[in-house]
Order: C-alpha cells, then sequence, then structure tokens
C-alpha cells in the first residue's frame, strides 16, 4: 500500500468518525431541548424518551458500524476478497 493509499484511508476514517460525532452531538442537543418541551408543555406524560430510544438505536448501529466494522464486512475484507480473487482469475 503506497503512501496516496494510506492518506486516503485515514482520511476516510476521519470522516466516518467526525460523522458519527456529529450524529451524537445532535443527539444530545435534539434529545435534551425535547425533554425540555416535555416537562414544561406535559410534566405528567413523558414521551420525549420514546425519540431517545429509537434513534439511540441508530446511534447505536452508527456507533458499532464506525468502531467494530473490522470484522467479515470490513473494507480491509473486501480488498483481501477481491485480491485473492484476482489471484485466482489470474492462475485459472
Amino acid at each position: 500500500m503506497d503512501e496516496t493509499e494510506r492518506y486516503e484511508r485515514a482520511k476516510q476514517r476521519v470522516g466516518e468518525l467526525r460523522d458519527f460525532y456529529n450524529h451524537l452531538t445532535a443527539y444530545i442537543i435534539v434529545n435534551t431541548v425535547l425533554a425540555i418541551v416535555n416537562i414544561v408543555t406535559t410534566p405528567g406524560s413523558w414521551w420525549f424518551y420514546w425519540v431517545s430510544i429509537f434513534w439511540g438505536i441508530g446511534l447505536l448501529m452508527h456507533g458499532v458500524s464506525v468502531f467494530v466494522k473490522r470484522g467479515i464486512l470490513s473494507e480491509d475484507w473486501e480488498e483481501r476478497k477481491i485480491r485473492e480473487m484476482m489471484e485466482k482469475d489470474k492462475k485459472g
């Protein structure tokens, strides 16, 4: 892997991290505002947590895709499989 490829991978990784942190920041801000609105408008009926729960599930999946994607579906795996198939094709 040459310097350009390493740079592009690092740039992509930083972009993924930035996107996750932006998502997390939006989650915190919006859910805080919703909680305040809920407390002010209908203090006896809690509804904001539904948004927090379902959006939180999406945020969790986003986090897993960014921080735990080192398994079978990672880009490294894809590249290894592509090289493996190219080698088989070259031999056959």
